[in-house]
């Protein structure tokens, strides 16, 4: 009797330590899915400090992780598309990326840090945009930073929290993606202030862009990304902005796009109509007003007139009767 309670002594602590190492092996995954906050290694104590709570705020007490990022990072995802950082160059911006399992697409917010956007010269839009060409999906990602800066350092941490997951993103994608961003960048800055412009019109056609080059799949041609993109302008109103060459830029970036691979993501179309649906979103009164009967496009006034014609001509006629 005494060897038979020994030997169900020892199954359940075999038992015993199956589970708990099982558990172990689960938390761990777990712990691998909660948000990165990646912070740049330039940030003074009190910054940093700073910057974890503004970033995390958004969770609600939920657990994350932290990573640092540095010149080293800078160096490596944003330089190949063009940049010139080194491993001593300064990061402030930092971001916090949080997956989603709800469909909801790429969201982005830039939060104030002491009331103030210090983040200069990338957009809510842009980094969404860069994110997609980046292959990223269903996420979250918040950025800020303590000193006025364009905003790299944070894209930078975002590309290396997923590599830190072991979920590196295609270092081709990334590269088209900083290529996208940085001539975006500079088309709104170009068109800044002008009428009839907005940062939303324009990434909104990318968007859009994206969406009907997936339709195609990674087969579609230059001059078929071209007709997309006039298109895409038309539609979002910029015809009389986005000069010649602005639109070649544009037409330059999404054959990047489609050479880096992107298209061939199943979930690239899907993730891209999202994008688009948000940015219009986020931006209702500025496409509100595109929609109006003074803001259409020539050939829609046109067929207007043509469809108003011929109702009030089957009027006239009714009325002879």
């Amino acid at each position: 009797m005494k060897k038979i309670i020994t030997f169900f002594t020892s199954i359940l602590t075999v038992f015993g330590i199956f589970f708990a190492f099982n558990s172990s092996i689960n938390t761990v995954v777990a712990a691998d899915d909660d948000p990165m906050v990646t912070l740049g290694t330039s940030l003074t104590s009190s910054q940093r400090d700073g910057t974890i709570t503004k970033l995390t705020n958004p969770l609600n007490g939920a657990n994350y992780n932290t990573i640092t990022i540095t010149g080293t990072e800078l160096v490596k995802y944003l330089n190949p598309s063009g940049s010139n950082f080194n491993t001593n160059s300064g990061v402030w911006s930092s971001a916090m990326i949080q997956k989603t399992n709800n469909g909801s697409g790429i969201n982005v917010k830039i939060l104030p840090y002491n009331g103030k956007n210090n983040i200069t010269t990338i957009t809510a839009n842009q980094y969404k945009n860069a994110a997609l060409t980046a292959g990223i999906a269903d996420a979250n990602i918040y950025v800020t930073s303590a000193v006025p800066i364009d905003g790299s350092g944070a894209l930078a941490g975002v590309y290396a929290a997923y590599a830190k997951n072991g979920e590196a993103l295609n270092q081709q994608q990334v590269n088209a993606a900083q290529d996208e961003m940085n001539t975006l960048s500079d088309i709104n800055e170009q068109n800044s202030g002008k009428d009839g412009y907005s940062d939303a019109q324009l990434n909104n056609a990318v968007a859009g862009a994206k969406a009907e080059m997936a339709k195609i799949g990674d087969n579609v041609s230059n001059s078929q990304i071209a007709d997309i993109i006039n298109n895409q302008i038309t539609i979002n109103n910029l015809g009389d902005v986005i000069n010649n060459n602005q639109k070649q830029q544009i037409i330059n970036i999404l054959i990047n796009v489609r050479d880096s691979g992107a298209l061939k993501n199943s979930n690239f179309k899907e993730q891209a109509q999202k994008l688009g649906t948000q940015i219009k979103a986020s931006a209702q009164n500025i496409f509100n007003k595109l929609n109006t009967a003074e803001n259409r496009n020539f050939i829609q006034k046109i067929w207007d007139a043509i469809v108003n014609f011929f109702q009030n001509l089957v009027q006239t006629i009714s009325n002879w009767f």
